[in-house]
């Protein structure tokens, strides 16, 4: 009796031994991934990063349960602290890195050579030197871009399709980045065959902004072309604002600018961007190489029209450019 008892006792302790190693892995926490994120103007970026979020929310990542998000942005006149914010984001040792424009991704590619970039907009990463080429990127940069030089003349066209008495045009851009360099170019040589002046105007902040949009204001017909990489949110909202003021028709490269009430845009869509992104940093986070995962270009461009904003500078436009239009804003 006394040997059945003892046998009994220890075959369920192999029972409980063999159980054990199945417990304990069902009790081990679940790993947490880490994405840091460093964007532009947070509230014009939100619509996209949302997207972004719920793509990955699809794709099996949620946020409190698998998946930690570290996101940095600046806004008004913070563009200097761009550095310094990657930086801090490369200090926290995330699986995957996320940029939502190119002076972003340099920041981001200055502070780490190792940890895997994905950027969902900019320029030309070949170009810009962030890859060794689109197809093969060969290092820890890749992802999705969102403007290319083809676009500048472009932007010009509309500009005057929609008011052909602009004869003077002046090119914005961020004087601390080579927007001039890639996008105004361009723009001159198309404006060559037209008779248009192209004003080159860098700005560097809101009062430069300011006086160059008052000065040029003071001539007549006139027009603007906002030229990427992406301003500070107060230098945007200022252009913005002093266009419509002084009656100047302008376009901008992202919808966000005609949402916020500039005339109009010529772009990819950003929105677009980061979920594709998204399905970039899935990939990685599942163990893919970024030094093998291709470079896409933007294959669709949208128009974006303002139809508000057009009667306010008392600008009519043409019926046939408005059934052109992704969207029209009334």
């Amino acid at each position: 009796m006394g040997i059945a008892i003892a046998r009994r006792k220890f075959v369920a302790g192999l029972s409980a031994a063999a159980a054990w190693p199945l417990t304990a892995r069902a009790q081990q926490p679940v790993r947490v991934r880490r994405i840091g994120a460093l964007l532009g103007d947070l509230p014009r970026l939100q619509p996209s990063w949302d997207a972004f979020v719920k793509t990955l929310g699809q794709l099996g990542w949620t946020e409190g349960q698998n998946l930690r998000l570290d996101l940095r942005g600046w806004g008004r006149g913070e563009t200097a602290r761009i550095q310094e914010l990657a930086d801090e984001l490369v200090a926290l040792h995330p699986d995957v890195l996320v940029s939502g424009s190119t002076p972003a991704t340099s920041a981001l590619r200055r502070a780490t050579q190792t940890i895997p970039i994905v950027f969902a907009a900019g320029g030309d990463p070949v170009e810009r030197g962030y890859v060794a080429g689109l197809a093969h990127p060969g290092g820890n940069v890749t992802g999705f871009f969102s403007v290319v030089p083809s676009l500048a003349s472009k932007w010009l066209e509309l500009l005057r399709e929609v008011d052909p008495r602009v004869v003077r045009i002046a090119v914005m851009f961020d004087a601390r980045f080579d927007g001039d360099k890639i996008y105004a170019a361009p723009i001159e040589e198309a404006a060559a065959a037209t008779g248009v002046r192209i004003i080159r105007t860098p700005v560097g902040n809101k009062i430069e902004v300011e006086r160059a949009l008052d000065d040029f204001a003071a001539g007549p017909n006139g027009g603007l072309i906002i030229i990427p990489p992406p301003m500070s949110g107060d230098q945007i909202e200022t252009i913005i604002q002093r266009a419509v003021q002084s009656r100047l028709p302008a376009v901008y490269f992202r919808r966000e600018e005609p949402v916020a009430g500039g005339l109009m845009s010529y772009g990819s869509s950003l929105v677009d961007g980061f979920i594709k992104a998204a399905s970039y940093v899935d990939r990685i986070l599942k163990g893919a190489n970024p030094a093998d995962l291709p470079v896409q270009q933007p294959t669709k461009f949208e128009l974006v029209v303002n139809l508000k904003t057009a009667k306010a500078i008392g600008l009519t436009i043409p019926e046939s450019f408005l059934l052109r239009a992704d969207e029209v804003i009334e």
